[in-house]
């Protein structure tokens, strides 16, 4: 998985309280408290190189004594963590979420300090050991097979430069642009491993892809026109069972995947016979159900994907990659302003009801 970490583990302790002091019934300090604080330009990889040993202790509280009857609390220590990082306890269970820059999470609380009701001694800090499991969040994740032309499309609309060559399997991290539009608009864009069939049983990459397709806004299907084959030991597909497969590989792994709003890029229209193989992948969209027996029945999914727009594009001639930028803005706008319209009407609701 190259250099890029996406999930990490690591020690927390909370501080131990500072010793009472009976002769005059003072009371230590608590221990302090361990926190993850979500900061921008920040990485999984930066944390693990700054502290390899994935220690964290906070500070112990301070003893009673007869200057100070009640002890000073320990020090806070605080983990930056980067956006868009759930928080797993050992055995796999999430106790929370970091999304936006300043959150904050309490990960191990400090003891108690020294007081009558301890009989004066000191109580030790949670310890605990949790995994940072981080899924990328972008505005568009671009999903399709193997050498479909993700890394291309990317380098095309966004200054990113991902590595592009001529066999499966070029991305093995994710990969992140930004489309850069004339009115200084950014969307941020995630080209994400290729998936194959099985993925959502954690074949390939699986898991490690799927789990960052969940952190999008919308998702752009990219297809090779002419078809994808993974290698001579497995069967060839044609774009509409390509669509379908990528589809069924989605909704095993999670159904609300495809409530999320979708474009469909039909890539390598510069090769022959490329518009008439999109003619008859049009027919084939507009009515599945006539095309569904082409496939076995456990690769046919529930639900099909619908699609807001379908555009054409040459990531080698740079056809249609303009009307592609137009298309995911505009979808993106939509999907804000229906945000702000069932926001707007929630406050108005609340509004109402407290009157």
């Amino acid at each position: 998985y190259g250099n890029f970490i996406d999930d990490l583990r690591l020690y927390v302790r909370g501080g131990a309280g500072g010793m009472g002091y009976p002769r005059l019934g003072g009371e230590g300090g608590r221990g302090g408290d361990v926190w993850l604080v979500a900061r921008e330009k920040t990485t999984l990889k930066s944390i693990r190189d700054r502290y390899p040993q994935k220690r964290f202790v906070a500070g112990t509280g301070a003893n009673s004594s007869v200057k100070a009857l009640k002890g000073e609390k320990g020090k806070d220590c605080e983990v930056h963590v980067p956006l868009g990082i759930s928080v797993l306890c050992d055995d796999g269970k999430q106790i929370g979420e970091l999304n936006a820059a300043g959150e904050r999470f309490l990960v191990a609380r400090g003891g108690l300090g020294g007081s009558l009701a301890t009989n004066f001694m000191p109580c030790k800090g949670q310890r605990r050991i949790v995994r940072l499991d981080l899924k990328l969040i972008a505005d568009v994740g671009l999903v399709g097979f193997p050498n479909a032309g993700k890394s291309s499309l990317l380098s095309k609309i966004s200054h990113a430069k991902p590595v592009i060559a001529n066999y499966a399997f070029t991305t093995i991290q994710p990969e992140l642009g930004k489309i850069m539009y004339a009115d200084y608009k950014q969307i941020s864009v995630a080209d994400l491993p290729g998936l194959i069939e099985g993925a959502h049983a954690n074949k390939g990459m699986g898991h490690k892809f799927l789990k960052h397709v969940e952190r999008t806004k919308q998702l752009l299907l990219v297809v090779d026109i002419s078809g994808f084959q993974l290698s001579v030991k497995t069967q060839y597909r044609t774009a509409f069972e390509t669509i379908l497969l990528l589809t069924k590989e989605l909704e095993l792994y999670k159904e609300e995947l495809l409530t999320k709003p979708a474009l469909l890029a039909v890539n390598k229209m510069d090769l022959p016979c490329a518009k008439d193989n999109l003619n008859e992948l049009t027919r084939q969209l507009q009515s599945p159900q006539g095309y569904l027996h082409l496939l076995q029945e456990e690769m046919i999914p529930a639900n099909t994907l619908e699609f807001k727009d379908i555009i054409p594009i040459s990531t080698y001639t740079g056809e249609g990659i303009e009307e592609l930028k137009v298309c995911i803005r505009k979808l993106l706008d939509e999907e804000a302003e229906q945000e702000n319209e069932e926001y707007r009407k929630k406050k108005l609701l609340l509004l109402q009801t407290s009157e």
